[in-house]
Order: structure tokens, then sequence, then C-alpha cells
């Protein structure tokens, strides 16, 4: 079933309205899609490499708003079906200290998921769930998604196709030695 949702999502790439599936597949990416808009980006980018800041626009407001969506499911399932559950069981106090926990790191949560490899949607549903106070939230998806695409987009618009299998195969790995070489970076100052 994936691999019928990556070729539909390729064959995408070259509809004549191909901005607008990338904004379709950049927003439902990030509240329940489970293929990334730079499964579109990358074709189109090298169709129209002047286009392709634009592209990265595209994808970084869409993936935003998208990601607005998921914050809104955490928010109402929680409180609607979630939160009524718990309170049966008894377990109210240890959802508010988890909650707690989260919104202490959320926005770094947010930061690393939106340019890893890791599903965005599941930062954006939890930080909605955890009540994540919405503007941090929204920043941290803006720095994040606007460094995961534009990144993407610099790199095929300098080096063009040869870089494709990279950022395929590899991007996603550079990205989260980033991370884990930031966070050790902020670990090390803390603690020295």
């Amino acid at each position: 079933m994936l691999r019928r949702l990556y070729d539909w999502t390729m064959r995408l790439a070259d509809h004549p309205r191909a901005m607008w599936a990338l904004a379709l597949v950049a927003f439902a990416e990030s509240s329940v899609f489970p293929i990334p808009p730079d499964v579109l980006m990358i074709p189109m980018i090298l169709a129209r490499p002047s286009r392709a800041w634009l592209i990265a626009t595209v994808a970084l407001l869409a993936s935003v708003a998208g990601g607005l969506l998921g914050y809104g499911i955490g928010a109402l399932a929680f409180e609607g079906i979630g939160q009524p559950i718990l309170a049966a069981f008894g377990k109210t106090a240890e959802m508010e200290s988890f909650n707690a926990r989260f919104n202490d790191y959320g926005v770094w949560a947010v930061l690393i998921a939106g340019v890893t490899p890791f599903p965005f949607k599941v930062i954006t549903i939890m930080s909605g769930w955890t009540g994540l106070p919405l503007v941090p939230f929204l920043l941290s998806s803006l720095v994040a998604r606007a460094l995961r695409f534009f990144v993407v987009a610099a790199l095929l618009w300098k080096f063009g196709a040869p870089v494709r299998v990279f950022i395929e195969r590899r991007l996603g790995l550079m990205f989260t030695l980033f991370v884990l070489i930031l966070v050790g970076g902020f670990a090390a100052v803390k603690y020295l």
C-alpha cells in the first residue's frame, strides 16, 4: 500500500497542478499522510530549478498549516476521548506529569521532528494533546520545516539531479546527525 501511495505521489509531480498537489501532500503529511512532501518537491525542483524557492515556500506554509490541524486533532481528541478514559482508570495525575515533561522540551521535539525523518504528524498531534503553547509550537514548526525544505531546495538548485540520490537516501540521516550533535553540544555546555 505504501508503495502505491509513493508512486501516486510521484505521478503528481508531473501534473499541471503539481504546486497544489504539493500543498495538499505537505498539509496532510503534517497531520495524517505517511508520504513526505520531499517526494514531490524533488522532481518539481529538478524540472524547474528557477522555482525552487517558491516550491519550498509552498511546502513550508502548507506543512505548518497541516501541523495546526495535527495540533487540533491532539487537543480535541484528547479532551473528548483520552481524558475521560484516563480519569476512569485514575491516571489523570500521571498524564499531567507527562504533559509537563513533554512541554518542558516540546519546542525541541517539534524542531527535531520537523527536520529529521521522524514522523512530524506524531509531534504535531502530541503537541496539541499535551497543551504545548500554540505560539512556541508555530514558531518551532516554521523554523524546522523551513530548514528542511529550503535545504532540500538549495541542494537541488545548486547541484541538480546528481544530488537527488543523496537527498532521497541520506538527507534524513544527515539531519538526524546534525540534531544529535546539536543536542549533545547543549548537554555538554549545560553539564560542563
